[in-house]
């Protein structure tokens, strides 16, 4: 379980610190929340912290696991990744703010992929462009804490692993 001052990922608007723990008093139950800041953003929610994982609540990804986020970004460009750059923007719109929502760090890194070599393809709709710098977001602000490098060391690895191969 998260305690005081742990960082955690908020699926979908990425890192926050459990600033406090605050109890409240709500009809006839007492309930615990976690207070959570947002480190790049000003915002901070409550979460009650029975539900916290179901939330979708996480902590900081492992080294191990941002190496498998490495894997995931430098996989070139697949007959299949072409036809899904070229569908119906509105589906894979829909398809990616769902595995966003989750909170998958390897998902989003396939995202990221994606939507990078999809800018190589083509010029990008104003969605996608949006979507392309929000994923970025996540994973540099993670990558970078893990990692605890700065956050453009963080962006020039990620954008250098990319693979810029056609078909």
């Amino acid at each position: 379980m998260f305690k005081l001052n742990d960082k955690v990922v908020y699926p979908g608007h990425g890192v926050a610190k459990i600033n406090r723990i605050i109890k409240k008093r709500i009809a006839e139950s007492s309930s615990s929340f976690f207070e959570l800041k947002f480190i790049h953003k000003n915002m901070t929610i409550l979460v009650p912290v029975d539900n916290a994982e179901s939330v979708g609540i996480r902590s900081l990804s492992s080294q191990g696991n941002l190496d498998t986020i490495f894997t995931i970004l430098s996989q070139p460009l697949t007959p299949f990744n072409h036809e899904a750059i070229v569908a119906n923007w509105n589906k894979r719109n829909k398809d990616y703010l769902g595995k966003i929502r989750t909170g998958d760090l390897k998902e989003i890194g396939a995202i990221y992929r994606d939507l990078r070599h999809a800018e190589m393809c083509k010029e990008l709709s104003f969605g996608e462009r949006k979507l392309l710098v929000d994923t970025e977001a996540l994973l540099v602000e993670e990558i970078a804490l893990v990692q605890n490098i700065e956050e453009n060391i963080a962006l020039q690895q990620i954008r250098s692993v990319i693979v810029n191969k056609s078909l």
